[in-house]
């Protein structure tokens, strides 16, 4: 099981000690002490190490009850402690995103993070996104939009996005006269070689930087199709495997998914690129929107030093 968190970091505990933090050790600590009905994970710190386990006791009823089972999820060499007040640890892309940053090498992550809250993630590997888009505008409105979903979504699992970002100023030569779709897309607004279609100029011998939809409006305008250089993010070559988010202007209305890609039309609200987020993480193949918990014994514990 990846990318593997508790349900609520308020049955994350921490307890600091002064044994070797091995199984059996750890067991001999925990078993018989008294514990919180809430808790089932003890985060366990001995010194600079740091072990995960998971416990079980005689009843979740009473407020305190004797731990009757420990389980140890990561031990010292697969576990790292962070500090990050950056981190929401209720979102698991925050998560995985400290954990590939701070710790690659260990599969298990504790952090204590905003709000000084504890949690953990096990085995983090996020599903991967790709978001393509064009600029300017900048930022890069898609990307920005799924970023900002993302950062508050503690519903989704763990995902880390990849900007594909197309740059117009790219497709623009230093000589010639080009035409841009509009004046949002100025590349370097005092540049005489540069007009905009949304404001209709009088016909120049340019180069189109635009879509099939640019060159729709320009044979409405002027009757004839223009020399052009397609920056469509939706024509881009999508490698296989590879899950994609992307925008098309001629795409109107609703949502389009063309093999591994997904496709909202361009200037979509944040509630309809949510649903476009949902629908590429279905297409990378996870089962759920809720990202995968810990397995959970029969109750909850924790010991008498809690967190959080």
């Amino acid at each position: 099981m990846t990318n593997a968190m508790p349900d609520q970091y308020r049955q994350v505990a921490i307890t600091y000690v002064d044994i070797a933090l091995e199984p059996d050790a750890i067991r001999e600590f925990f078993l018989g002490r008294e514990a919180y009905r809430r808790t089932r994970y003890i985060v366990v710190v001995a010194g600079e190490d740091t072990a995960l386990v998971r416990v079980d006791k005689t009843s979740e009823e009473p407020l305190f009850s004797p731990i009757t089972n420990v389980v140890v999820v990561a031990g010292p060499d697969e576990c790292a402690f962070l500090r990050d007040p950056d981190v929401d640890t209720g979102v698991p892309s925050h998560m995985a995103a400290a954990a590939r940053r701070y710790a690659p090498d260990k599969r298990c992550v504790v952090v204590v993070g905003r709000y000084q809250h504890l949690s953990f993630i096990v085995d983090p590997q996020p599903i991967q996104i790709v978001v393509r888009d064009v600029v300017p505008p900048h930022p890069a409105k898609l990307f920005d939009q799924t970023s900002r979903i993302i950062d508050v979504s503690e519903d989704l699992p763990a995902i880390e996005l990849i900007p594909d970002v197309v740059d117009l100023d790219d497709l623009v030569d230093e000589d010639g006269e080009f035409l841009l779709p509009c004046a949002g897309a100025a590349t370097d607004e005092g540049r005489s070689t540069l007009s905009y279609l949304d404001q209709r100029p009088e016909r120049r011998d340019w180069t189109l930087i635009g879509c099939a939809r640019s060159q729709q409006i320009h044979s409405w305008f002027y009757g004839d199709q223009a020399p052009s250089r397609d920056f469509c993010p939706r024509r881009r070559t999508t490698p296989t495997g590879t899950v994609v988010l992307t925008k098309c202007c001629m795409l109107e209305f609703g949502m389009e998914v063309q093999g591994s890609t997904v496709v909202l039309p361009w200037g979509s609200t944040l509630e309809a690129v949510r649903e476009g987020l949902d629908a590429a993480i279905a297409l990378s193949g996870s089962n759920s929107r809720v990202p995968p918990k810990v397995p959970a014994l029969d109750v909850n514990a924790q010991p008498t030093a809690t967190y959080g």
